[in-house]
Parts: structure tokens; C-alpha cells; sequence
């Protein structure tokens, strides 16, 4: 940073306090002053307080960001007033001549004499030429900048106290302030919101020193309980946090591809099933395999030749608080959602028909709103299929149904279920499946884990990845809005992961589903999906900066009111559990075979 002894402080300006008329002859000044105060020339007694205002009057060559922050979190009341005044680049540049020129002569001056060097004075005239040409090609302005620092105690020993703590922070820093001797009222009148510089102590930085005063210090968000998400990347502090903590333990994470969201997910995986809480995935992408083996969890393989499957005509065990009546007409609902993902649009007339046969579909297995069917053989597809040929309308309805009964999806949903989901940790993988049924499965698998959830109450997070596959269809996302926005009565987070963020921003339920989702994490964005993520997420243009330009792994992250800048960080045997990395899989993968044959 230049030296700028050149740019003179300016003079303090009268300013005149108009009388308030009501009050006769008093000034606002003697309205708003206690009682009791008291001006001593190097500080004042204001009540019962004691009162002492420091300006700073130098700076190092270089500030480095977050020098502020020891001032701004320090444990007593401190008031802090910035005055940044922009100067006309022209006559900055007009003065930076005579400046340059002063310097050189004072160079050649010394070299003619055969002196030795002053490295100072090489160093302040490169500075000075580098401004020059920062200022010339529009990188850089000058500005007056006044910083005063009003500190408040209870007496005079604490007053000496907390001044030694001021002044000790910032010279470690080489940053030296002065009390402001006999103008300890101006002082305080400058730290006051009014914003009035009665001081004028000023000094001449450049905009890159100047950024670095603005006291944006990051929260902390380290608690004694939960699991470590990060590092904040303004402090270095542990994001230690427990999602159980706040009003919904909901989480939504969004980042393009490759930014880190699976890994992410996997590790917070990894450490809640160490902190005693089941984890459901419902896996898009095969990518939670190798965690499940590792951990002796269970993969379910959802594919059409798969042995494992599922009859979306199940019916959940009845709670004590809860009639079959109820069990019975919401597995109905749910049915008739799965059915449209299926069919695709349906009319109003077609889902009457859908919501009678459903119920005659049930009654032909003796399970109706009044019977207790916890012990009965619930139908499949194909009988569904029966009962709507039989009935009026419903042979179109019927045809729709015959590729997943008898047709090529026949394996898919007409079968009984016969999956054991007794494990901590749970996978659903869905890869094997077409991309016309992935939506289906994502729906009938989620009301399958709908219904074990509402049966019995147990810490739990449902991860869903891809969630994008289930908002292209109103119904899918209308379900993922419901298990969201009702999940937390049944003590279980959905975490909803995405990299097509504009599809789901752009769904009617996928604002719904960020409000409902108490934390929020938002790594590396591609710039056509910046100015969507920005408004929904109110973020200003230098947090919108930091995603485009994070590393993997980096980004922001929101716990309610709070959020803060994290980078996701994990041990070498997590790294090696949760990697996405192909090459490190495929290392992986050869070292399990060496180890294999070993044992042979």
C-alpha cells in the first residue's frame, strides 16, 4: 500500500445543531444528552458508563481480510463507524504525478551521491507507479477513509483494559490507533448512526485495502452436538451441527455436476449412522453400493429383472392414534398419484374411475374401512387391471395397465413384496431401471418408506438423489412435497438432492420443498443456473461469485438464519468409503480383487 502523506486530511466542518423550537432554548444536543456527562480530555463519563473513542492513523503496507474480525467479536461493547469517501481519479492521478516525481528525484538524488540504497524508497515509488497504472486503467480508485472505534465500560480500571485489548489486537497487526485527545465528545458523536465525521482523522487507500475493512464476519456454526459438515471457510472453524436441532430436519442440496453432492451426502451418511440414526437412499446412480457394502448395510436392486419387489398395494400396520379407515383412504391417494405417474395425464372422469376401482380392488381381498387387515393378502396390479374391465369406463384405464401387469414391466409391480429393510442403513438403487420407469420407482419406493415411517417412530433421513427425475411429474413432486412438509412428525429429515436446478426451481412444488428445508447446502454452480439460484436464495452477487468459482467440495451452507461459506472435508478412510472418483474406485476395486485372490 502507497504512501499518501501527500493527500492532507480534510478540515472539520461546522455544523450547526437547529434549535427545537418546542423547547425554547435548547438544542437538540442538550434533548439527547443523559444527565450526568462529563467530558475529560481523554475520555468521557456518559451515566453510568465510561466512554473512549480511538481513530486509526496507520496502516501496513497490506491488509488482509477478516483484520477487522477480532474487533467486531470482541466480548464488551464496541460502536465501530467507517467513513469512506471516493477521490476523483483524475486528481488522484494529478497528485500521484507530483508524488512519482518527488520520489524519483529523491532516488537520483541518492544515486548521485553514491549512497547507499533505501529499499523503502524503491519499494514506495514501484507502488506508487503500480497504482498509477491501476488507477489509469479503471482496476483500482483512491478514497478517504476514516475508521473510529468507541469502546464503553463500567469504570475506569475496565476502560484501561479493554484499551490494551484494542490497541493489542491491532498492532499485532501493524495497525496503530490514537485516542482522540480533547475531542472525546466529537469522538463519540462520530460513532453514533447519525452518520456525521466530526473527526476528520482520515487516510488515502486504494480500493483492494479499503475492501478489507468491511466487517463481514462469517457466524459460527459449531454446537456441541451433531456431526461435522465442514470447515467455515472465513474462520477455520468446525460447521458442527445437528439437523434434529431446528424446526424441521430437512436438507436440500443443489450443485451442477461433478460439484460434490453424492460425496457430500455419503459422509453425512457415514457420520449420522455413528451417531445412532438409520439412514433410507434411494440411490439413481448405483453410487451408495460401495458405502452400503462397507458399513453391512442393505442395497435393494430395483430393476425389472431384479429378485427384490414391492406391491404399492401394501398397507402399513395401524397406529394406536390412527383407524384402518384412514390407512386404508390414504393409501388410496397415494395410489391414485403413483397410477398418473404411470399413465401419464389423466382426466377428471378417469381418476373417478381409478378411486372406485381402488377401492374395489382392496374389497376383493376383504379389506375394506372397517376390517382389520393386518393380517390379510393385500391385491396386486393385475387385479386392479380385473376389476376396472369389468367395470364401465375402464376398459381404456385397463389397456394402459397391461404393459405393467402381463406386458414388459409385468416383473416390475405386479408382484408381492418380499424385501427385508431391517438394516440401519437402507439403499433403494434404481440405475438398472428404463428412464420411462425411474419416475414409478422413485414414487412407489418413497410410499413404501412412507409407510414403514409412519408405523413406527424412529430417528431416520431419507435421502433422495436425482430428485429431479421425481419433479418433472406434478404428482411425483406433489408426493415429495407431502413427505417433506409431514416428516418431521415422524422424526425423520429428507434430504432432496438435485443438479438439474432449474426443473426443479421451476416446478410449483420446488420452492415449497426449499421453504420446508430447514438446512440447505449449495456447491459449485454452473453460470446459466447462478441468476435462479440467486433468487431464490437471496444471495448477493459476491455469494453468487463464490459458487461459480468454488472448488469441489466448496460452497454455501444455510442452517436456518445462519449461513456460512464450507468446505466439505473427510478423513482418508472416509475419503476412501464415500469417493466418487472413478480412478479411486476403480484403485479400489483392483486392491479388493489383490486382497481376494489372497485369501485363496
Amino acid at each position: 500500500m502507497p504512501d499518501f502523506s501527500l493527500f492532507q486530511s480534510k478540515k472539520d466542518e461546522n455544523i450547526n445543531i437547529p434549535k427545537v423550537s418546542q423547547t425554547g432554548s435548547q438544542t437538540i444536543s442538550e434533548i439527547l444528552t443523559p444527565p450526568a456527562l462529563e467530558i475529560e480530555s481523554n475520555y468521557l463519563r456518559l451515566g453510568d458508563l465510561y466512554v473512549k473513542t480511538f481513530c486509526i492513523i496507520s496502516y501496513p503496507r497490506y491488509l488482509t481480510t477478516g483484520w477487522f474480525s477480532p474487533i467486531i467479536n470482541i466480548d464488551q461493547t464496541v460502536d465501530v463507524s467507517i467513513f469512506v469517501e471516493p477521490i476523483d481519479t483524475a486528481v488522484a492521478l494529478k497528485k500521484l504525478r507530483r508524488k512519482v516525481a518527488q520520489v524519483e528525484a529523491q532516488l537520483m538524488e541518492k544515486e548521485e551521491k553514491g549512497t547507499v540504497r533505501d529499499p523503502v524508497l524503491e519499494t514506495a515509488y514501484l507502488d506508487l507507479e503500480n497504482l498509477r497504472d491501476a488507477l489509469q486503467q479503471a482496476r483500482e480508485k483512491l478514497f478517504e477513509v476514516g475508521v473510529y472505534i468507541c469502546i464503553y465500560t463500567s469504570n475506569l480500571k475496565e476502560l484501561e483494559i479493554l484499551e490494551q485489548k484494542v490497541i493489542n489486537f491491532l498492532e499485532g497487526k501493524m495497525i496503530y490507533i490514537k485516542p482522540a485527545l480533547f475531542q472525546q465528545d466529537k469522538g463519540l458523536e462520530s460513532c453514533l448512526p447519525l452518520n456525521i465525521d466530526r473527526l476528520g482523522v482520515h487516510s488515502t487507500l486504494n480500493s483492494s485495502p479499503v475492501a478489507t475493512f468491511f466487517p463481514f464476519i462469517s457466524l459460527d456454526l459449531t454446537s456441541d452436538e451433531g456431526i461435522l459438515y465442514g470447515i467455515n471457510r472465513h474462520n477455520n472453524s468446525l460447521v458442527i451441527f445437528d439437523r434434529f436441532s431446528l424446526e424441521n430436519g430437512n436438507m436440500v442440496i443443489f450443485a451442477k455436476a461433478g460439484g460434490g453432492k453424492s460425496y457430500f451426502s455419503k459422509l453425512e451418511i457415514l457420520r449420522s449412522l455413528m451417531m445412532g440414526i438409520d439412514v433410507i437412499v434411494i440411490d439413481p446412480e448405483k453410487e451408495y453400493a460401495h458405502l452400503a457394502e462397507v458399513v453391512g448395510g442393505s442395497f435393494i436392486n430395483i430393476s425389472l429383472t431384479s429378485e427384490h419387489h414391492i406391491n404399492p398395494f401394501d398397507l402399513p400396520p395401524s397406529r394406536p392414534d390412527e383407524s384402518s379407515a384412514e390407512i386404508l383412504k390414504s393409501n388410496i391417494l397415494n395410489l391414485t398419484g403413483l397410477l398418473k405417474v404411470m399413465l401419464g395425464d389423466l382426466t377428471s372422469e378417469e381418476v373417478g374411475i381409478l378411486d372406485r376401482a381402488l377401492a374395489e380392488t382392496y374389497a376383493s381381498r376383504d379389506i375394506t374401512p372397517d376390517s382389520d387387515f393386518s393380517k390379510l393378502i393385500p391385491p396386486l396390479m393385475e387385479d386392479l387391471q380385473a376389476v376396472l374391465e369389468s367395470m364401465e369406463g375402464g376398459a381404456s384405464l385397463a389397456d394402459r395397465l397391461y404393459k405393467f401387469t402381463r406386458g414388459t414391466f409385468a416383473g416390475f409391480l405386479n408382484q408381492p413384496t418380499n424385501i427385508d429393510i431391517d438394516n440401519r442403513l437402507v439403499v433403494f438403487g434404481i440405475r438398472d431401471l428404463e428412464d420411462e420407469l425411474r419416475p414409478v420407482a422413485m414414487y412407489m419406493v418413497l410410499n413404501f418408506i412412507w409407510n414403514l415411517i409412519r408405523s413406527q417412530l424412529k430417528k431416520r433421513i431419507l435421502v433422495v438423489d436425482e430428485a429431479w427425475w421425481m419433479m418433472k411429474y406434478p404428482a411425483g413432486a406433489d408426493f415429495l412435497f407431502g413427505l417433506v412438509k409431514r416428516c418431521r412428525k415422524y422424526f425423520m429429515g429428507v434430504t432432496t438432492i438435485t443438479q438439474d436446478v432449474e426443473d426443479f426451481i421451476r416446478s410449483p412444488q420446488g420452492k415449497p420443498i426449499i421453504t420446508n428445508s430447514a438446512l440447505q447446502l449449495l456447491l459449485k454452480q454452473s453460470p446459466a443456473s447462478i441468476d435462479g439460484i440467486g433468487e431464490t436464495f437471496n444471495l448477493t452477487e459476491a455469494e453468487k461469485q463464490l459458487l461459480l468459482e468454488a472448488n469441489v467440495g466448496e460452497g454455501i451452507f444455510f442452517a436456518g438464519a445462519k449461513h456460512v461459506a464450507i468446505k466439505i472435508i473427510a478423513s482418508y478412510t472416509e475419503d476412501q468409503i464415500v469417493t466418487t472418483n472413478p480412478s479411486q474406485l476403480l484403485e479400489i476395486e483392483k486392491a479388493k480383487k489383490i486382497f481376494d485372490d489372497s485369501l485363496k
